[in-house]
């Protein structure tokens, strides 16, 4: 019984705490599936890794790892931001190449922004440009907010193929074909999918951007760990956006992006004007309304009750307040500095029922009726709410195939955020989804293990969140205590249940006091006996013969009260010992059977 009860205070814990994981992360069914493919046993893993830089399997577009220590490649903005003061206009953050702070990987390295409330702003050329046309493209890398985050993105983008690209002067409003990742202020948590899209027709681009994933993001932003972001879109004009390979956010470019790629077929007539008579009135007063003749507008909403009269003992000419009477003047006080001084004010002692002028209170008049407004009828002249005429939209267009975006030849951060040490590792452009699966499996899947392995006990992860929720501890008492609860009421109970009933059936066999006269009748009778045993045999006889006939006749037998208090403990008797036999046939019951025995018991 009691690793029954322990059985199932285990099992409230766990579901406790999996409740409590569940609403810091995102559908976390999910995320335990992919986490067991990549899980090892702490056993098996040696006490140092070995790393090895990943390398592509299949074609490329760009890769970047950072083992090496150095920034080959990448060009540090010179530009400064339009419209903003010039102390702060300058990409002046500072990039460095450094390993994780936790959960290191030797010889793993990424790229860390290391200024706060600074701009950041770098980039480099891919290997070759991206064109859409029929392959898709996968944009994958790594993000870590080792030190949480504040205000501040990790967004990349992909700029766009145009002449006018110079690395150098990389800064907020250079041509984007694409931005794509995860961004924070406040407790809004984003993850962006914004790509720009050309009007056929004007010519002017327009962002589109993705509608936000329909899971929690939050814990993306405050675990401190590496996060795998990959963008897929496909040239049937889906994408999908996933965060350590589970789909977080999907859909089509044609139908699940604001605002939409297509125009409306017909617009508003701006020339349109609505006409002077235009009666827009749903209601209108009556005119033919008349007020009463007995409509008085003068009687105000309250007045005095008359029903009140002043108090015995209001006193109309004393102050409510008074100068205090023991107050002193300070020695330090100077007057010429402080001014005049003045004792301060306490309640008037002598206003006990009252001072000041006394006015009745006010209640509400009855006689008030207030404006007269004549009433509400429909308006018959009414014409709707008005609206300009549809015409035909001249910049009209349909781009059935939105997918074929503006090409893109260079990779770029351009960042400002109020925390520092942001991790970057891993990018990686390429058109087949198992070349970037194998690049996160040599890279992302690596840092995973580690983490997994430095993964704190399941006692310190339920301190660690009870601190953040304090009511936890609650959960925690209830689960420890329910065991000691199990235990006293279906326990308990039935042990005491069963000493009442062989203490109310051994009653029955404690012999009751005899009088002196109940003894001496004794005698007489044993005497009697001895004496006339063949007359007792023949009364006897007769007296089972009576017996048999009012059977017969079904006249109950007259018992006296000694043989009914026999009877009675019999009778208790056979009750305790069809109840132990309960207990014994109770006891060999599962757990789960037992309960519900009990509380069939203790309904009856």
């Amino acid at each position: 019984m009691h690793f029954q009860g322990f059985r199932l205070c285990l099992g409230l814990l766990l579901i406790s705490v999996n409740a409590e994981f569940m609403d810091d992360g995102v559908e976390m069914e999910d995320f335990d599936e992919n986490s067991e493919e990549i899980d090892v046993d702490e056993d098996e893993l040696s006490s140092e890794i070995k790393y090895k830089t990943p390398q592509p399997i299949g074609e490329v577009y760009f890769t970047e790892t950072f083992d090496t220590g150095r920034l080959a490649g990448w060009v540090l903005s010179k530009a400064k931001k339009d419209d903003t003061d010039a102390e702060i206009s300058i990409y002046d953050g500072r990039w460095e190449i450094e390993e994780l702070k936790e959960n290191r990987l030797p010889g793993d390295r990424g790229l860390v922004l290391k200024s706060r409330a600074k701009h950041h702003a770098i980039s480099a050329i891919l290997s070759k440009p991206f064109i859409f046309a029929d392959k898709p493209l996968i944009v994958q890398y790594e993000v870590n907010f080792q030190d949480g985050i504040d205000c501040g993105g990790a967004y990349i983008k992909l700029l766009a193929d145009t002449d006018d690209l110079n690395l150098e002067n990389f800064y907020d409003k250079t041509s984007y074909t694409i931005m794509f990742g995860p961004d924070k202020c406040g407790e809004d948590y984003k993850l962006h999918f914004i790509f720009r899209h050309k009007h056929p027709k004007t010519g002017v681009f327009e962002e589109k951007h993705a509608k936000p994933p329909d899971v929690d993001l939050k814990n993306f932003f405050t675990d401190r760990k590496t996060h795998l972001y990959t963008l897929v879109m496909n040239p049937d004009d889906t994408f999908e956006i996933l965060i350590d390979q589970i789909v977080v956010n999907k859909g089509s470019l044609l139908e699940d992006v604001v605002p939409p790629i297509n125009p409306p077929k017909e617009i508003e007539d701006p020339s349109d004007r609505k006409p002077d008579d235009w009666d827009e009135r749903a209601k209108i007063p009556d005119p033919s309304a008349v007020k009463p003749d007995d409509w008085d507008e003068s009687e105000p909403a309250q007045i005095e009750d008359s029903s009140i009269v002043k108090p015995d003992g209001w006193l109309d000419d004393e102050p409510k307040f008074i100068p205090d009477p023991t107050a002193e003047k300070p020695n330090d006080w100077n007057e010429d500095m402080d001014g005049e001084w003045e004792a301060p004010h306490i309640p008037n002692p002598a206003c006990r029922v009252g001072c000041g002028e006394w006015k009745p209170p006010m209640i509400d008049n009855p006689k008030f009726k207030g404006v007269w407004r004549p009433p509400m009828i429909d308006n018959p002249n009414y014409q709707g709410i008005w609206s300009p005429r549809k015409i035909p939209n001249p910049d009209y267009f349909e781009d059935d195939h939105p997918f074929l975006l503006t090409s893109f030849r260079a990779i770029g951060l351009e960042l400002w955020s109020m925390t520092s040490d942001i991790y970057f590792d891993n990018f990686i452009i390429c058109s087949k989804k198992e070349v970037a699966d194998h690049w996160a499996a040599d890279g992302w899947s690596m840092k995973i293990m580690v983490a997994n392995a430095n993964e704190p006990g399941v006692l310190k992860q339920l301190m660690a969140a009870a601190e953040d929720r304090p009511w936890l501890w609650l959960i925690y008492l209830v689960t420890a205590g329910l065991p000691v609860v199990l235990i006293t009421s279906f326990c308990w109970p039935r042990k005491v249940k069963k000493k009442y009933e062989d203490a109310e059936y051994k009653k029955t066999d404690i012999g009751k006091p005899q009088t002196k006269g109940a003894l001496e009748q004794e005698v007489k009778e044993e005497k009697a006996a001895l004496e006339k045993p063949v007359e007792l045999e023949e009364e006897k006889k007769q007296s089972d013969g009576e017996i048999l006939e009012k059977e017969e006749k079904g006249e109950p037998e007259e018992k006296s009260e000694e043989e009914i208090e026999v009877i009675e403990g019999q009778e208790e008797g056979n009750k305790s010992n069809k109840s132990g036999s309960e207990d014994e046939e109770l006891s060999k019951m599962p757990f789960f059977s037992q309960l519900l025995w009990n509380q069939k018991s203790f309904r009856v």
